[in-house]
């Protein structure tokens, strides 16, 4: 038996301990959730786990948007993923290199890419953002109708029915491996040959399921898939902020469930794989997880509107943020969030 805490049916709750500076993490938690002012950004949801248990969670409301009505958010409330979908894209890849199913080192099989440069894109290039496919991941598009969103025609335009054969048509800028480029449509790429692997939506979905979000207690997530049935590991699933903990618990405690080991330790190893730092965040990249502050010990899965699963095992600690921030207001959101974390003392 691990001699580590897991949640069974229901994380334990508990005090922040003495070595947590209390009032400077729930100034932060106020600060984020417009207690005593208007923040620039709505926070939903907020889980903090320390040693295994919920030492803090808030909880605002939802607006309404082009996904449905808004209204209270609690502990129940399943919310948008957005980008951290990718980092559990980077748990099922994990999982099937284990089992010898797939080779990372391999050159993808994608019948498009024959005869052309894109033909040598590996695996690994793709887990790293270094396949240098010239894929634009701009989320606003201006009006002189001049700039180009790949993601957004991706996900909302002509790709959204098949979104990997929108990202696999897109041509070469770079040699593979020589170049980082963050895109959504890698990961959709991914997602289809892990699809094709395991022989289409069903079975893609089971995977997830049986060998991820149920061992886990994973209950609330969902998945979503296109029209043609590939997971879009790049933006969707919807959980509730504790489940989503759960995930960041699972590498916490390097890829281990209480006595069973869900994605092999060297597999959560990779996340320590800091070859990138966003000039924009200061953030770190690896294998589709990001390097909170460009420490490559502290993984974080962050998605648009500010969303973010910060682990941080020098600490072992979880902090998970939901919410609705735009661009421009996540480097408040981000102090905000290590103010938070830095409030927890190094164990190790």
């Amino acid at each position: 038996m691990s001699e580590h805490l897991f949640p069974s049916d229901d994380w334990e709750t508990a005090p922040p301990d003495a070595a947590v500076n209390v009032g400077v993490m729930d100034a932060s938690l106020d600060e984020l959730f417009g207690e005593g002012g208007d923040p620039p950004g709505i926070s939903l949801a907020t889980a903090v786990v320390h040693h295994g248990r919920i030492v803090r969670e808030r909880y605002g409301h939802q607006p309404d948007t082009v996904f449905g009505p808004g209204g209270p958010v609690d502990r129940d409330t399943t919310l948008i993923s957005w980008s951290m979908a990718k980092s559990i894209t980077h748990a099922i890849v994990g999982i099937l290199v284990d089992e010898g199913r797939i080779d990372i080192d391999a050159p993808v099989s994608i019948p498009e890419w024959e005869a052309s440069p894109r033909a040598s894109i590996t695996l690994r290039d793709l887990l790293r953002m270094r396949d240098g496919l010239d894929f634009v991941e701009d989320y606003i598009v201006d009006e002189s109708g001049t700039s180009r969103s790949d993601v957004i025609a991706m996900l909302f335009g002509e790709g959204a029915e098949d979104v990997a054969a929108y990202a696999r048509a897109r041509p070469s800028s770079h040699a593979p491996g020589s170049n980082w480029s963050y895109s959504s449509g890698t990961t959709n790429i991914i997602c289809s040959v892990v699809g094709d692997l395991m022989g289409g939506r069903e079975a893609m979905q089971s995977l997830l399921h049986d060998r991820l979000f149920d061992p886990l207690g994973m209950t609330s997530a969902a998945p979503r898939f296109d029209a043609v049935g590939t997971f879009i590991g790049s933006s969707y699933v919807y959980a509730t902020a504790r489940d989503f903990a759960r995930f960041g618990y699972l590498y916490l405690r390097g890829g281990r469930w209480v006595d069973r080991q869900i994605v092999p330790e060297s597999w959560v190893a990779t996340v320590g794989d800091m070859h990138a730092v966003d000039p924009e965040s200061g953030h770190g990249y690896s294998w589709h997880w990001w390097n909170w502050n460009a420490r490559p010990e502290t993984m974080a899965a962050l998605g648009y509107e500010g969303q973010r699963i910060i682990v941080d095992p020098t600490r072992d600690l979880v902090v998970v943020h939901l919410g609705k921030w735009i661009a421009e207001t996540h480097p408040e959101l981000d102090r905000h969030l290590t103010s938070i974390v830095e409030s927890f003392a190094v164990t190790e």
